[in-house]
Protein backbone atom coordinates (compact mmCIF):
# COMPACT_ATOMS: atom_id res chain seq x y z
CA UNK A 1 0.00 0.00 0.00
CA UNK A 2 1.21 3.16 -1.12
CA UNK A 3 1.96 5.81 1.57
CA UNK A 4 1.64 9.36 0.66
CA UNK A 5 3.21 12.40 2.79
CA UNK A 6 0.52 15.31 2.96
CA UNK A 7 2.14 18.91 3.82
CA UNK A 8 -0.54 21.30 4.06
CA UNK A 9 -1.40 24.00 6.99
CA UNK A 10 -5.38 24.13 6.26
CA UNK A 11 -6.54 21.07 9.23
CA UNK A 12 -9.33 21.06 7.46
CA UNK A 13 -8.27 20.38 3.82
CA UNK A 14 -5.67 17.97 4.93
CA UNK A 15 -8.20 15.87 6.70
CA UNK A 16 -10.48 15.99 3.36
CA UNK A 17 -7.35 14.93 1.68
CA UNK A 18 -7.05 12.06 4.04
CA UNK A 19 -10.45 11.01 3.60
CA UNK A 20 -9.71 11.09 -0.04
CA UNK A 21 -7.04 9.21 -0.15
CA UNK A 22 -7.59 6.45 1.97
CA UNK A 23 -10.59 5.65 0.50
CA UNK A 24 -8.73 5.17 -2.74
CA UNK A 25 -6.82 2.76 -1.22
CA UNK A 26 -3.61 4.71 0.13
CA UNK A 27 -1.52 5.38 3.54
CA UNK A 28 -1.15 8.94 4.43
CA UNK A 29 1.11 10.88 6.83
CA UNK A 30 0.07 14.67 7.32
CA UNK A 31 2.47 17.44 8.58
CA UNK A 32 1.48 21.44 8.76
CA UNK A 33 5.41 22.92 9.00
CA UNK A 34 7.78 23.49 6.50
CA UNK A 35 10.74 22.86 8.77
CA UNK A 36 8.98 19.63 9.19
CA UNK A 37 9.36 18.13 6.13
CA UNK A 38 12.93 17.47 4.69
CA UNK A 39 14.28 15.78 8.77
CA UNK A 40 10.81 13.75 8.57
CA UNK A 41 11.86 12.16 4.79
CA UNK A 42 14.97 11.54 6.02
CA UNK A 43 13.75 9.58 8.58
CA UNK A 44 10.59 7.76 7.26
CA UNK A 45 9.47 6.51 3.52
CA UNK A 46 6.43 7.99 1.25
CA UNK A 47 6.07 7.01 -2.34
CA UNK A 48 5.00 10.57 -3.07
CA UNK A 49 4.73 14.03 -1.37
CA UNK A 50 1.73 16.07 -1.53
CA UNK A 51 3.32 19.69 -0.95
CA UNK A 52 1.66 22.96 -0.21
CA UNK A 53 3.51 25.79 -1.66
CA UNK A 54 2.56 28.07 0.68
CA UNK A 55 3.17 26.08 4.09
CA UNK A 56 4.29 27.85 7.34
CA UNK A 57 8.01 28.04 8.00
CA UNK A 58 9.77 27.64 5.14
CA UNK A 59 8.60 28.11 1.12
CA UNK A 60 7.60 24.86 -0.59
CA UNK A 61 10.12 25.66 -3.52
CA UNK A 62 13.19 25.33 -1.42
CA UNK A 63 11.67 22.30 0.42
CA UNK A 64 11.27 20.82 -2.69
CA UNK A 65 14.93 22.10 -3.81
CA UNK A 66 16.20 19.99 -0.97
CA UNK A 67 14.07 16.97 -0.94
CA UNK A 68 15.45 16.86 -4.67
CA UNK A 69 19.14 16.50 -3.18
CA UNK A 70 18.80 13.31 -1.48
CA UNK A 71 15.67 11.80 -2.99
CA UNK A 72 13.92 11.42 -6.53
CA UNK A 73 10.01 10.75 -4.56
CA UNK A 74 7.34 12.08 -6.88
CA UNK A 75 6.28 15.47 -5.98
CA UNK A 76 3.14 16.65 -6.88
CA UNK A 77 2.58 20.75 -5.59
CA UNK A 78 -0.11 22.32 -4.20
CA UNK A 79 -0.32 26.09 -5.01
CA UNK A 80 -2.94 29.08 -5.60
CA UNK A 81 -0.13 30.78 -7.76
CA UNK A 82 -1.50 30.67 -11.02
CA UNK A 83 1.25 32.42 -13.20
CA UNK A 84 3.16 30.01 -15.47
CA UNK A 85 6.93 30.82 -13.88
CA UNK A 86 5.50 30.35 -10.50
CA UNK A 87 4.61 26.29 -12.39
CA UNK A 88 7.11 26.44 -14.67
CA UNK A 89 9.94 27.41 -11.41
CA UNK A 90 8.38 24.57 -9.39
CA UNK A 91 9.05 21.88 -12.30
CA UNK A 92 12.24 23.04 -12.76
CA UNK A 93 12.69 22.57 -8.97
CA UNK A 94 12.18 19.17 -9.21
CA UNK A 95 8.24 18.70 -8.57
CA UNK A 96 6.34 16.01 -10.91
CA UNK A 97 3.09 17.66 -10.81
CA UNK A 98 1.10 20.51 -9.54
CA UNK A 99 -2.37 21.27 -8.64
CA UNK A 100 -4.24 24.57 -8.48
CA UNK A 101 -6.11 25.68 -5.35
CA UNK A 102 -9.17 25.70 -5.31
CA UNK A 103 -9.48 21.84 -6.65
CA UNK A 104 -11.19 18.68 -6.87
CA UNK A 105 -10.63 16.24 -4.32
CA UNK A 106 -11.07 13.62 -6.93
CA UNK A 107 -8.74 15.29 -9.29
CA UNK A 108 -6.17 15.31 -6.66
CA UNK A 109 -6.84 11.51 -6.26
CA UNK A 110 -6.59 11.01 -10.15
CA UNK A 111 -3.24 13.06 -9.78
CA UNK A 112 -2.14 10.64 -7.36
CA UNK A 113 -2.56 7.79 -9.25
CA UNK A 114 -1.62 9.60 -12.67
CA UNK A 115 2.47 10.16 -10.71
CA UNK A 116 2.31 6.70 -9.00
CA UNK A 117 1.76 4.92 -12.19
CA UNK A 118 4.85 6.12 -13.71
CA UNK A 119 6.15 3.96 -11.54
CA UNK A 120 5.53 0.87 -12.92
CA UNK A 121 6.26 1.55 -16.78
CA UNK A 122 7.65 -1.47 -18.00
CA UNK A 123 10.90 -1.73 -19.83
CA UNK A 124 11.19 -3.58 -22.98
CA UNK A 125 13.81 -4.83 -24.87
CA UNK A 126 16.22 -1.48 -25.10
CA UNK A 127 17.02 0.03 -28.78
CA UNK A 128 20.51 1.16 -27.69
CA UNK A 129 21.84 -2.03 -25.09
CA UNK A 130 25.00 -0.27 -24.08
CA UNK A 131 22.11 1.99 -22.04
CA UNK A 132 19.76 0.20 -18.99
CA UNK A 133 16.53 2.10 -17.90
CA UNK A 134 15.00 1.10 -14.43
CA UNK A 135 11.31 2.54 -14.02
CA UNK A 136 11.18 1.76 -10.21
CA UNK A 137 13.82 3.91 -9.83
CA UNK A 138 13.88 6.27 -12.65
CA UNK A 139 17.62 5.50 -13.01
CA UNK A 140 19.41 5.41 -16.19
CA UNK A 141 23.25 3.40 -16.30
CA UNK A 142 25.88 3.69 -18.92
CA UNK A 143 28.84 1.86 -18.56
CA UNK A 144 28.56 0.69 -15.09
CA UNK A 145 27.81 4.64 -14.13
CA UNK A 146 24.06 6.00 -13.28
CA UNK A 147 22.29 8.91 -12.89
CA UNK A 148 18.28 9.34 -11.34
CA UNK A 149 16.35 11.21 -13.38
CA UNK A 150 12.59 12.72 -11.97
CA UNK A 151 9.77 10.83 -12.64
CA UNK A 152 8.76 13.28 -15.59
CA UNK A 153 12.45 13.47 -17.01
CA UNK A 154 11.91 9.86 -17.26
CA UNK A 155 9.19 9.89 -18.90
CA UNK A 156 10.30 12.27 -21.69
CA UNK A 157 13.19 10.05 -22.10
CA UNK A 158 11.04 6.85 -22.07
CA UNK A 159 9.70 8.02 -24.58
CA UNK A 160 12.07 9.45 -26.84
CA UNK A 161 14.17 6.02 -26.33
CA UNK A 162 11.36 3.56 -27.51
CA UNK A 163 11.68 5.17 -30.70
CA UNK A 164 15.06 6.39 -31.84
CA UNK A 165 14.79 8.77 -35.20
CA UNK A 166 11.29 9.40 -34.55
CA UNK A 167 10.25 13.27 -33.81
CA UNK A 168 8.27 14.26 -30.89
CA UNK A 169 6.38 17.43 -31.55
CA UNK A 170 6.03 19.15 -27.84
CA UNK A 171 2.49 18.29 -28.24
CA UNK A 172 2.71 14.85 -28.37
CA UNK A 173 5.17 14.71 -25.35
CA UNK A 174 3.26 16.90 -23.13
CA UNK A 175 0.14 14.23 -24.24
CA UNK A 176 2.62 11.38 -22.93
CA UNK A 177 3.21 12.86 -19.78
CA UNK A 178 -0.01 14.89 -18.73
CA UNK A 179 -2.28 12.79 -19.61
CA UNK A 180 -5.45 14.34 -18.48
CA UNK A 181 -4.65 16.66 -21.12
CA UNK A 182 -4.13 19.68 -19.29
CA UNK A 183 -3.10 22.65 -20.69
CA UNK A 184 0.97 23.10 -20.20
CA UNK A 185 3.27 25.30 -21.70
CA UNK A 186 5.70 24.62 -24.53
CA UNK A 187 8.46 26.06 -21.97
CA UNK A 188 7.54 23.43 -19.47
CA UNK A 189 8.75 20.73 -22.37
CA UNK A 190 11.53 22.65 -22.91
CA UNK A 191 12.64 23.07 -19.19
CA UNK A 192 12.47 19.34 -18.83
CA UNK A 193 14.74 18.53 -21.77
CA UNK A 194 16.74 21.25 -20.66
CA UNK A 195 17.70 19.56 -17.53
CA UNK A 196 17.60 16.07 -19.33
CA UNK A 197 20.03 16.60 -21.96
CA UNK A 198 22.56 17.87 -19.20
CA UNK A 199 22.10 14.84 -16.72
CA UNK A 200 22.72 12.60 -19.81
CA UNK A 201 25.83 14.87 -21.10
CA UNK A 202 27.28 13.82 -17.81
CA UNK A 203 26.73 10.19 -18.15
CA UNK A 204 27.66 9.88 -21.76
CA UNK A 205 30.64 13.12 -22.10
CA UNK A 206 30.97 14.21 -25.51
CA UNK A 207 27.91 12.71 -27.06
CA UNK A 208 24.69 14.04 -27.38
CA UNK A 209 21.81 11.58 -27.91
CA UNK A 210 18.64 13.77 -27.97
CA UNK A 211 18.40 16.20 -31.14
CA UNK A 212 15.97 19.21 -31.54
CA UNK A 213 14.58 19.58 -34.48
CA UNK A 214 13.77 23.21 -35.69
CA UNK A 215 10.08 23.70 -35.37
CA UNK A 216 9.48 20.12 -35.10
CA UNK A 217 9.91 18.80 -31.90
CA UNK A 218 12.50 16.58 -30.37
CA UNK A 219 14.25 12.77 -31.34
CA UNK A 220 16.24 10.14 -29.35
CA UNK A 221 19.86 8.87 -31.69
CA UNK A 222 21.86 6.40 -29.97
CA UNK A 223 25.39 7.11 -29.06
CA UNK A 224 27.64 6.29 -31.86
CA UNK A 225 30.12 3.09 -31.22
CA UNK A 226 33.36 4.07 -30.24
Amino acid sequence: MSRILIVEDELKLAQLEVDYLQNAGFQTHCLSQGPEVVPWLKDNSADLVLLDLMVPGRDGLEICRDIRSFSQVPIIMVTARIEEIDRLLGLEMGADDYICKPFSLREMVARVKAVLRRLQTPVTTPPDESLTLYPESYKVEYDGRGVELTSVEFQLFYALYQQPGRIFSRSKLMDLIYQDQRIVSDRTIDSHIKKLRKKLTGLIPGQEIIHSVYGAGYRYEPQKSE
